[in-house]
């Protein structure tokens, strides 16, 4: 095992002191292993390879590491600022092949998963088929293995405590788990694996659950008397009717559905070559989409979007305003358009020079416009999903990853206008949107002027399209008495309100399947909101008038009613100081910084087993946007040594050592795990400096809640240690 491989769930911590060195001298953070020499200059040479302004310097000295920043002697430009949040996050990033920032949309997801741990399954996808005829499990583990092996993707963790990022290591396992089909069923087996979140720090994102049916006549092996109980690896029945149902579970942050069936398609090229994909590691890859997106001429965009962003007056909602549910959690509705219905749809919109897709659009912005109840045009906004997949870089068509983004459409919705203007006018907007794939939702506010955390819309509409098995491959697998079907995605998104997806089964018709958030909407309120749009759907090609008006298929709902929808809006930003421990009034004051991302839990086993005399507060800050920027903090009215914060009171926030004279010898000690870390080391920047010294920040990488309370125990103990 290499040293990464080694350090891949290890979590450091740095203790550094903000204000202790003299304006212009060398900057000194101290590394807390578990670090040998080599991972600790590992870490210096990062630092000296992405931040070349700084000079780098790695001392021991009785078993600590010091990393000196200073100036770079040819760095040209003024002298550095204070350390950016991506150094900090470099510091404290054991070693690993290397890292790549995530795409706009990428951030999004990770951060809802990060900053709403409660919500199990909610960020999880499945991908879930039937394999028939003979399946060697070991065979199967080592096809998966090999495809993690080639896939850079497959061997990421993430790394949100400084700018959210993909970390990228050597190597990977897979997890695979074999279940006999007389332990669990088939729908407890889908919501058991759901409710297993995966630690997103680690590498290893990917699992498959293998579900064998009972044996069919003319099955023979050990399946035939039983298959292998859950994590055996032992043979499976290798008669002509044997099943098994597979499930490929994955973070919603890592890939989407198109990537996934990219990934199956190559473990079948494995299996089918005695578990090995031919070749060596995949390239183009993320690594790769990464650069290409850094030479993205982003003028063009910038003038598009800058008209092109949805209007804050757009109706967004799939309902009219309502209050909560009493329900939590992702609801899911299905739909389906018969073959010849469908067949009937494509038929109707290729007449007027569109595809089935816009058709879809524009029902939709009628649904849209509907709920809005407003007299007369009106814009109307909702998200269309580009997979990037068409990108101008060799290979984005079997990149598995995130490589896309969803997109705003904003249209006009006339009541008195011909439906077929509307129809054209949805194809002509997505076929403006094709050019901007790479374009996140972080950077159309930003160039439309609108506020970082607005949110764009409120609905998604995604139109799939699979990744059709080569004929090759399926008549190879054939040929070893193999069947399998065409995998299907099992989704809970609910990053949105509704999200609705369309897709083609092997029949020809179409699905549509809604997931939504219950909270907001409820289950019968989501089932008639798709029931309406498949009616729409159905009878809009008996209309082959073009002088048919948008008011005259909003006739055809008039018996529907608009359904309620509650539209959740950003919680209040702020901060609260509570007493988590009294500690000696004369000892020094711990403060555990809390912002989402920490990992839960964390502080709380800090408490249990760190048995130091000082007073322990915690500090929490809310910030709707995920990770609370620097601004304000000096409005918290924190000062050293002794941790005063006016306007806040309260049982156990006032008392000894609330506010304390200079003089009394008192510190600070500052600690934050992950995303905490960064905004600790703020705070302490602009604290005011006490009588005995600036206030010392403790910072942790990102862990579990296990690994990030021993990193806090290592650093606070050698803050102990320096005042003995």
């Amino acid at each position: 095992m290499s040293s990464h491989d080694a350090q891949a769930g290890t979590v450091l911590t740095v203790v550094h002191e903000p204000g202790a060195a003299a304006p212009g001298s060398a900057l000194v953070f101290e590394l807390c292993g578990p670090l040998g020499t080599a991972q600790a200059e590992a870490v210096a040479a990062r630092i000296a390879t992405r931040h070349r302004a700084y000079g780098v310097a790695l001392e021991e000295k009785a078993g600590r590491y010091l990393v000196r920043l200073s100036r770079a002697a040819a760095a040209p430009g003024p002298k550095p600022g204070p350390p950016t949040a991506e150094l900090l996050a470099d510091l404290l990033q054991p070693p690993c092949l290397g890292t790549v920032p995530v795409t706009g949309h990428q951030r999004e997801l990770l951060l809802a998963a990060v900053n709403r741990p409660g919500a199990a399954g909610r960020h999880i996808e499945q991908l879930h088929w039937s394999w028939s005829g003979p399946l060697d499990p070991g065979r199967f583990t080592a096809a998966w293995q090999s495809v993690t092996d080639r896939e850079v993707v497959l061997r990421a963790s993430f790394d949100w405590t400084g700018t959210p990022r993909l970390v990228l290591h050597e190597r990977a396992a897979v997890e695979v788990v074999h279940h006999r089909h007389t332990t669990v069923s088939w729908n407890d087996l889908l919501r058991r694996d759901r409710a297993r979140e995966f630690a997103l720090h680690r590498p290893g994102l990917l699992r498959l659950t293998l579900l064998d049916g009972p044996p069919g006549p003319g099955a023979t092996g050990p399946a035939a008397t039983g298959p292998p109980g859950p994590g055996a690896t032992g043979p499976a029945a290798t008669g002509p009717a044997a099943t098994t149902r597979i499930l490929l579970s994955y973070p919603h942050a890592l890939l989407d559905e198109r990537g996934a069936q990219l990934l199956v398609r190559e473990f079948y090229r494995a299996y089918l070559a005695d578990g090995v994909v031919p070749g060596g590691e995949r390239r183009p890859d993320i690594r790769d989409h990464v650069e290409w997106l850094r030479g993205q001429d982003t003028d063009v965009a910038r003038r598009f979007w800058a008209t092109a962003a949805p209007p804050a007056h757009a109706a967004v909602s799939p309902g009219r305003p309502g209050g909560r549910t009493r329900n939590t959690g992702p609801g899911r509705i299905q739909r389906r358009l018969r073959p010849h219905q469908t067949a009937r749809l494509r038929s109707w919109a290729a007449a007027w020079g569109a595809g089935e897709s816009s058709a879809l659009h524009a029902v939709w912005a009628l649904l849209l416009y509907r709920a809005a109840g407003v007299p007369g045009p009106a814009p109307v906004s909702f998200g269309m999903h580009l997979s990037g997949r068409d990108l101008m870089l060799r290979g984005a068509a079997d990149i598995p990853g995130l490589l896309g983004n969803p997109l705003p459409v904003t249209v006009t919705v006339d009541p008195a206008a011909p439906l077929v203007d509307l129809l054209r006018q949805v194809r002509d907007a997505a076929l403006d949107l094709s050019a901007y794939p790479w374009v996140s939702g972080d950077l159309i506010r930003e160039w439309s002027g609108r506020d970082p955390g607005d949110r764009l819309t409120d609905t998604l509409v995604r139109f799939d399209t699979r990744p059709e098995l080569p004929r090759a491959l399926r008549c190879e697998l054939n040929a070893h008495g193999i069947r399998v079907d065409v995998p299907q995605s099992v989704s809970s998104d609910t990053s949105l309100p509704v999200t609705l997806v369309a897709r083609h089964d092997p029949q020809g018709g179409l699905t549509l399947t809604a997931t939504h958030d219950r909270a907001g909407l409820s289950d019968a309120d989501a089932s008639g909101t798709l029931s309406q749009c498949m009616h729409l759907l159905r009878l809009l090609p008996d209309h082959h008038d073009e002088r048919v008006t948008v008011a005259q298929v909003l006739d055809l709902l008039r018996a529907g009613e608009v359904p309620p929808a509650a539209r959740q809006e950003p919680g209040p930003r702020g901060h609260a100081l509570a007493v988590l421990r009294a500690g000696d009034p004369r000892a020094d004051v711990i403060g555990l910084v809390m912002v989402p991302g920490v990992p839960p839990g964390a502080y709380d086993l800090l408490l249990s087993e760190y048995d130091g005399p000082e007073r322990i507060v915690s500090l929490a800050l809310d910030d709707a946007s995920g990770l609370p920027p620097p601004s304000g903090l000096r409005e918290l009215g924190l000062r050293g040594p002794g941790l005063s914060a006016p306007g806040l009171s309260g049982p156990g926030l006032s008392g000894p050592g609330m506010r304390e004279a200079p003089g009394t010898g008192r510190r600070l000690v500052l600690c934050g795990c992950g995303p905490a870390g960064r905004v600790a080391y703020e705070i302490a920047r602009d604290v005011p400096h006490g009588t005995d010294g600036p206030t010392t920040v403790v910072m942790t990488g990102t862990g579990d809640a296990a690994g990030s309370a021993r990193a806090l125990l290592r650093g606070l103990e050698s803050v102990r240690a320096r005042s003995v």
